[in-house]
């Protein structure tokens, strides 16, 4: 497992509001403002982007609590920002915080596991018969 994780790291995903990631179009609500679903992504996004893993390994994630405090409408750019704060052998927390141009518009905690590809891969497609 990489040894470059360190409490503090910090990583960042960004995104502008379109018709694709309105809660309208994905089907969490009926407005076209941006959507909790992708708030989600752009948080996980943001985790991820934290990361330099070793050669075959990769995280995935295992919990995300959040709320989505502030509607966004669309043409408008959104990012999220997730720091590191604890390490636990394979498991990692962060703190996500999400903002539009105007205003912080989330928040929470996500935790992701560091797993090996070719494992993880193997016992899912377990599932398929594969």
């Amino acid at each position: 497992m990489t040894k470059e994780l360190k409490i503090g790291l910090i990583g960042r995903a960004e995104n502008v509001v379109n018709e694709r990631n309105t809660a309208k179009s994905m089907g969490s609500g009926s407005l076209a403002v941006f959507a909790t679903p992708a708030l989600v992504a752009l948080m996980e996004a943001a985790a991820v982007n934290t990361l330099k893993l070793d050669e075959g390994e990769s995280s995935v994630g295992i919990s995300l609590e959040i709320k989505h405090s502030a509607a966004t409408p669309i043409g408008v750019k959104v990012w999220a920002e997730a720091v590191l704060v604890e390490v636990d052998r394979r498991r990692l927390v962060f703190e996500v915080n999400a903002y539009d141009e105007v205003e912080k518009i989330g928040s929470g905690r996500h935790e992701r596991v560091i797993i090996q590809e070719e494992r993880f891969l193997s016992k899912a497609n377990l599932k398929s018969g594969k």
